[in-house]
């Protein structure tokens, strides 16, 4: 049976923002390269880390090809977008304003694949939500790890629960029949605008405070 209209053009829709997402990852790894003043080649290698780390987890976990492997343009893609920031990241006046910017487009982008293409494997809701956040925010922890730094995921701030929000409107609205164009702007949209709200905002989700006594290790008993 024929594909039928509305789902080609939003696999159509999903494969331009894959590429997308792609290139800001590619960028925001790159910029962080440039903040540690990296050489070219770490530029590449923090450029593809940060673009494929959350989709190819994401691929390994549902069993599928990785994308990046069996589509080499996406790597490609990621060496284009992230080497002549070697060049051009002294232009910016604040390349850490410029990583986050850059890092909460490229998170929307790929809350949107990642769950789209978890649904379309045939995965479960609650699990096509759960590789839409693996997929927009794992390739920042890959990131992050390589250049020595706790993860922006597991900071207190809102991050992994804007790809929260717009994985389970993209859900929601699949699951009302909404056109699927729709679906994918509506959650991108969501992402984005949680995201940004939380940048500009610092908005930030409660976090744990030690006691006064820090467990820091064993007790040390009194004689």
């Amino acid at each position: 049976m024929p594909e039928l209209p509305s789902a080609v053009a939003l696999q159509g829709l999903i494969a331009v923002l894959e590429v997308l997402g792609v290139a800001v990852f590619a960028i925001s790894g790159a910029l962080t390269a440039a903040r540690k003043e990296m050489d070219p080649f770490g530029f590449i290698v923090l450029g593809v880390a940060t673009a494929v780390g959350g989709g190819t987890i994401r691929d390994l976990v549902l069993g599928l090809p990785v994308f990046w492997v069996a589509k080499p343009h996406y790597l490609i893609t990621c060496i284009v977008a992230a080497l002549p920031v070697f060049w051009l990241a002294r232009l910016l006046d604040s390349r850490y304003k410029a990583l986050v910017w850059a890092d909460a487009l490229g998170m929307a982008l790929f809350t949107v694949t990642g769950t789209q293409k978890a649904l379309a494997a045939g995965a479960a809701p609650s699990v096509a939500i759960a590789m839409g956040i693996m997929t927009a925010a794992f390739g920042g922890v890959v990131r992050d790890i390589l250049c020595g730094e706790s993860p922006l995921m597991l900071r207190k701030e809102i991050y992994a629960t804007a790809a929260l929000a717009g994985g389970s409107l993209f859900v929601v609205l699949q699951e009302l029949g909404a056109p699927r164009e729709v679906q994918a702007l509506a959650a991108f949209a969501l992402t984005f605008t949680v995201r940004a709200l939380a940048i500009l905002r610092g908005w930030s989700l409660p976090h744990y405070r030690r006691p006064d006594k820090p467990l820091d290790g064993p007790p040390k008993w009194r004689e």
